[in-house]
């Protein structure tokens, strides 16, 4: 089925039963790559401008790996895993030796092409036990063609840390604000700055926490305008959205 539609979308090109702008955006929507356990979206890079990102729990090695070859084949921009364990990286970078493996962050890349270096997120952790989910988010961004400034362990229980770092905050299109335990950092970042502040919960804390839970609810519940919130632990989430917001900033500097 998917070969015939393919087919009718070329023979209608061919025939200039289709304009070029009609053309893309028939082929926005295909084609799928068939792996038997995955369906690959390939032309997802085409509609959003990067690859199909691979979430690698639950998955076997071998599946990643193929996964990963499949797109790397396909894709013309970096290609990315998350939440991938060593044992996984071997089996991807057996296939395609230059992947790196970011082990705090738990992320493979493999980098294509010249690598862009859009300016304007800061990402920060509120501790350092936080820094494994705002290396997923600042990893993320850097994949995805962005110059990230990290700016780690300014948690409120020493606030006078992050205000030595004013300048910086106030200097970044998007922020992305990793924190646990009860999730204050983003509020107060939040009112600080005049730019998007993207929330990041983690599961970092005592009992009361509820695995981050705590933080999520206080964060949903900031009294800070321009804050957002994802999900717990969503470091690759957070990556993602900053890169999209700067992306649209620098198309309209």
């Amino acid at each position: 089925m998917k070969e015939e539609r393919l087919r009718e979308l070329l023979l209608d090109i061919r025939e200039k039963r289709l304009d070029v702008e009609a053309a893309v955006q028939k082929f926005k929507c295909l084609p799928v790559a068939d792996l038997e356990f995955a369906e690959l979206d390939v032309h997802r890079e085409l509609r959003r401008g990067f690859p199909e990102v691979i979430y690698c729990e639950g998955k076997t090695a071998g599946q990643v790996a193929a996964i990963f070859c499949n797109l790397a084949m396909q894709a013309e921009g970096n290609i990315l895993a998350t939440r991938a364990d060593r044992n996984t990286y071997e089996a991807v970078v057996a296939a395609l030796p230059g992947s790196e493996y970011h082990e705090l962050a738990r992320l493979i890349l493999l980098r294509r092409g010249v690598q862009e270096n859009r300016g304007g997120i800061a990402v920060l952790s509120a501790g350092t036990a936080d820094i494994p989910v705002a290396e997923e988010a600042a990893l993320t961004a850097e994949a995805m063609g962005n110059r990230v400034d990290r700016i780690y362990d300014v948690g409120v229980a020493g606030l006078h840390r992050l205000l030595n770092y004013r300048e910086r905050l106030m200097a970044a299109r998007v922020l992305v604000v990793v924190a646990g335990m009860e999730g204050a950092l983003p509020s107060v970042v939040g009112g600080l700055v005049d730019k998007p502040v993207i929330a990041v919960p983690t599961s970092v804390g005592y009992g009361a926490n509820f695995g981050g839970l705590a933080a999520l609810l206080a964060m949903l519940n900031s009294c800070a305008g321009g804050v957002s919130v994802v999900n717990i632990n969503n470091g690759f989430g957070a990556g993602f959205q900053a890169a999209l917001i700067n992306k649209l900033g620098e198309q309209a500097a």
